[in-house]
């Protein structure tokens, strides 16, 4: 149970620091927004081959990538429009977008698919998309709508991701593939990068380590922290990202914790908290009779 705890704090902070990094290499115009992306694919790339060869005790060299095309896709997908929003976004508001257009995304998948939420669960995603439809409205502290915008595509295609990797018994080779494959295009968004301008060491360091320690490695203790959790405690636990997340950018960054987005964390966290914990009980519920 210990191990379980220590491994799940871990890999939430790894998540977090995703949104930090690319604040603090984004917001201060270190890096471009295609050089992060790329130089964050590859980095990612290299350390979960790494990763995996030493799990499998066989050389980089017979590596063969896992996972598929369209998980690749929709990687790409998240890390581009990730990057791109970060250049306008604050960590912290850029993070509970993300995670809300997660979470909203698979749901509203399984309503695509005949699931049917209870009361319960509707009241938590209207209360949800509410709260995002408040934090991103016109005001003096509302973020770009354009990058409210891109986030919440990212948040889609990070759900995507998910989705079209349920079910696989071997996630971690997955998800190192996806990265595997995106290399082609990382090489030339890092191409496109330096032709517009040259990193800064910091930015490059920040886009390192975004990629290997906090997606590759972060990545690495999550798959490792999962046998221990159960489907709504797997889920529920992501809710701290973004409270992480908030924490780290006020930190490292110095974002002001803004009245708007303190009212609209609480309600998107504490509308998805409802609708997982709901729905769990739903089916609990129905696979008794």
């Amino acid at each position: 149970m210990i191990r379980t705890v220590a491994l799940t704090s871990l890999a939430m902070v790894a998540f977090a620091t995703n949104s930090v990094l690319a604040r603090l290499a984004l917001g201060a115009g270190a890096i471009d927004a295609a050089g992060y992306t790329g130089v964050r694919l590859a980095a990612g790339a290299v350390a979960l081959v790494l990763i995996v060869t030493i799990v499998d005790r066989t050389p980089p060299t017979s590596y063969r990538p896992a996972g598929s095309w369209p998980q690749a896709a929709a990687l790409f997908g998240y890390a581009i429009a990730f990057s791109i929003a970060y250049l306008a976004l604050g960590a912290a508001v850029g993070a509970i977008i993300l995670f809300g257009s997660v979470q909203l995304g698979m749901v509203g998948r399984a309503v695509m698919l005949g699931d049917r939420p209870g009361p319960w669960e509707w009241a938590g995603l209207i209360a949800a998309f509410a709260a995002l439809v408040y934090l991103v409205s016109p005001g003096v502290s509302a973020p770009p709508l354009w990058a409210a915008a891109l986030m919440a595509f990212s948040g889609l295609c990070w759900a995507a991701y998910s989705l079209l990797g349920r079910g696989s018994t071997t996630p971690l080779a997955d998800t190192t593939g996806n990265f595997v494959r995106c290399l082609p295009i990382a090489i030339v968004l890092i191409a496109a990068g330096l032709w517009i301008a040259t990193p800064a060491p910091a930015g490059l360091a920040y886009a390192i380590a975004s990629g290997a320690i906090a997606s590759g490695i972060g990545y690495a203790i999550w798959y490792a922290a999962l046998p221990g959790l159960s489907r709504v405690g797997a889920a529920s636990v992501q809710l701290t990202v973004p409270a992480i997340a908030a924490a780290g950018a006020v930190l490292f960054i110095g974002e002001p914790l803004t009245p708007r987005l303190i009212a609209a964390s609480v309600a998107i966290i504490g509308g998805i908290a409802v609708t997982i914990v709901a729905g769990e009980r739903r089916r609990s519920a129905g696979a008794r009779r």
